[in-house]
């Protein structure tokens, strides 16, 4: 029998006796490393597939579903047959049962509900002249850096569509890599002492993918979002030491393994990157005990930023300091920040009655922000490398339900703006009412691609051995909104 007929590829019987000689910790490792390497045989090096365009995302996700038609394509024709049928007017033909306008087998919401009226007013802005509602005329003021896509569309009729605007999937599906763990997967981080990929805000709640929404998945945890609290004293306390009597110099000292682990790894294992990978991944955890807490105290920042994103305005305090973090992040190379805002069980941009006190409240809490972010990224010249996208699971219907509007997946908005995007430009439509998705019509994931070959990134390339994804999972990129 050849001599090797019993060995583990990539164990050495040398590998063997230091593994038995580091006791526990040994036997922990090598069973970390087996199954690591039996589970990711073409683990990514880290190095983008072509020329990025951008180097880190801010992806900013608002809960419960924003009205497209008053914020980013407004229907002035809601204005003008309002209180009719969509039968009354010269657009019954949007009602028309087809393929497109069935989710989840049940027809498109609104067919015998009267139209509502826009709930508030708009105007154009910038040299490009794009329209947005006064809902969002600080983000408006930012419209020569917006590429805004008006024809999107999802496969979820309900909250779900949380979780399938963040992994493309459909939430009885469960759990699948989201965005940000593919951009975490292919590239890894620019900065040692924090995660690729952080997660700002409440996400949802668990009816509607909760975790999930941040998670890898199949690529595994060290992928999955780190969530920061709002207290920068303790904003990842599970890394925290264990008491405030132990000093950092007692706590290092706590962790020398790791130091021995170094040592073993350069004598015993001098080609294991895995081996090295992992005990890097220990010491970040130490680091940032350190890093994560300055990263959150913003008190050093100047009065006049401070008030860009709002802070100093109660409504927006809260929202401004998040998204002031996600700058703060970016300038320290963490490459995907995920903002959630309103989240929690459904989220509260659903507005089912009285849509125009709920999103009028809301946009206050976010529009100066999210413009004090795009404005302070480009006169520090981030915006050029960083690609900011809003977005939301889908929109409202253009008819009432009672005093709000009911979830609309046939159609809605998002926009783009940084990194390698086409600023002031609206790419695609929906019909005369916002109804469905007419005109160059983009599932999510189309915006997936987007973000992804902006980072240089090749999704086809990234598929795990034994994990299939469909074409539809992939997307295809906006080859329009792309500078």
């Amino acid at each position: 029998m050849p001599s090797n007929s019993h060995s583990c590829a990539g164990v050495t019987r040398r590998s063997f006796l230091a593994d038995t000689g580091m006791g526990f910790t040994g036997l922990v490792l090598g069973s970390m490393l087996f199954r690591d390497q039996t589970a990711k045989a073409e683990q990514p090096d880290g190095r983008p597939h072509f020329p990025p365009k951008a180097k880190s995302v801010i992806w900013i996700f608002l809960c419960g579903g924003v009205s497209h038609l008053e914020s980013f394509d407004i229907k002035p024709a809601l204005n003008q047959y309002a209180g009719k049928s969509i039968e009354e007017t010269p657009y019954k033909g949007v009602l028309a049962t087809s393929e497109k306008n069935i989710v989840d087998g049940n027809p498109s919401h609104g067919n015998r509900k009267v139209l509502m009226p826009l709930q508030t007013g708009f105007k154009p802005y910038g040299e490009s002249g794009l329209v947005v509602g006064d809902w969002f005329q600080n983000i408006g003021s930012c419209a020569d850096d917006l590429a805004v896509v008006r024809s999107l569309w999802t496969i979820h009729n309900d909250h779900g569509a949380q979780l399938t605007w963040q992994t493309g999937r459909h939430p009885r599906e469960l759990n699948h890599p989201t965005l940000g763990a593919w951009v975490s997967y292919g590239l890894g981080t620019l900065n040692q002492n924090l995660p690729e990929y952080v997660v700002l805000g409440v996400p949802t709640g668990d009816c509607c993918g909760g975790a999930f929404t941040h998670g890898a998945a199949y690529l595994g945890p060290e992928y999955a979002g780190v969530r920061l609290g709002n207290d920068a004293q303790k904003p990842l306390p599970f890394i925290r030491p264990a008491s405030s009597e132990i000093t950092s110099e007692e706590q290092l000292q706590n962790l020398s393994l790791l130091g021995k682990l170094n040592t073993l790894s350069g004598i015993d294992y001098p080609d294991d990157k895995e081996l090295r990978a992992r005990i890097k991944s220990y010491e970040l955890a130490f680091q940032m005990q350190t890093s994560i807490p300055e990263v959150m105290q913003l008190e050093t920042e100047t009065e006049a930023t401070k008030g860009l994103y709002g802070m100093d305005k109660p409504e927006s305090k809260s929202f401004g300091e998040r998204c002031l973090v996600a700058r703060k992040l970016v300038e320290r190379g963490v490459r995907f920040i995920q903002i959630f805002h309103g989240g929690g069980g459904g989220g509260e941009w659903d507005a089912h009655s009285d849509i125009k006190a709920n999103h009028e409240k809301l946009s206050k809490q976010v529009d100066q922000p999210i413009a004090g972010l795009l404005k302070d990224l480009k006169q520090r010249g981030l915006l050029n490398d960083t690609l900011v996208v809003f977005g939301t699971e889908f929109g409202r219907t253009p008819g009432a339900e009672g005093t709000g509007r009911d979830h609309h997946p046939q159609g809605f908005s998002a926009w783009l703006a940084g990194g390698g995007i086409k600023g002031g430009m609206a790419h695609g439509a929906t019909d005369e009412l916002g109804f469905h998705a007419v005109e160059n019509r983009h599932y999510v994931t189309d915006i997936h691609a987007t973000v992804m070959q902006l980072m240089g990134l090749d999704s086809y390339r990234l598929e795990v051995p034994g994990r299939k994804r469909l074409e539809i999972d992939h997307g295809e990129a906006i080859s329009q909104i792309i500078a």
